[in-house]
């Protein structure tokens, strides 16, 4: 968050306390935090969080195994959601006449 600590600091000191409560409200125990969050960093595409989250989560005590069950798990529902997605977008495109416009730039 460097741009955005530098030049907007109330939001980066916003986040910190999101993230403080988030830390002392966690009803789950830390190794099922670090599970989700590595999920969510791979959804995001987030390269230092799934770092961050990989390396958290075998501190928190997961074993690699069950980090590669996230993992896959996240990649197979990721696939299935946007495979959804995907055909409901453009499920009534055989209803658009040829050269009409969808609305897109």
């Amino acid at each position: 968050m460097g741009f955005l600590s530098t030049h907007f600091e109330e939001f980066g000191h916003s986040l910190n306390l999101v993230d403080v409560a988030l830390e002392e409200g966690r009803p789950v125990e830390k190794k099922v935090d670090e599970l989700l969050r590595f999920a969510l960093s791979i959804r995001a595409r987030s390269q230092p969080c799934v770092r961050k989250h990989f390396k958290g989560a075998l501190n928190a005590g997961a074993s690699k195994q069950e980090i590669a069950y996230v993992f896959a798990l996240t990649m197979r529902e990721a696939a299935g959601a946007d495979d959804c997605w995907t055909h409901s977008v453009i499920s009534d495109l055989d209803e658009i006449e040829p050269g009409q416009s969808t609305g897109c730039g």
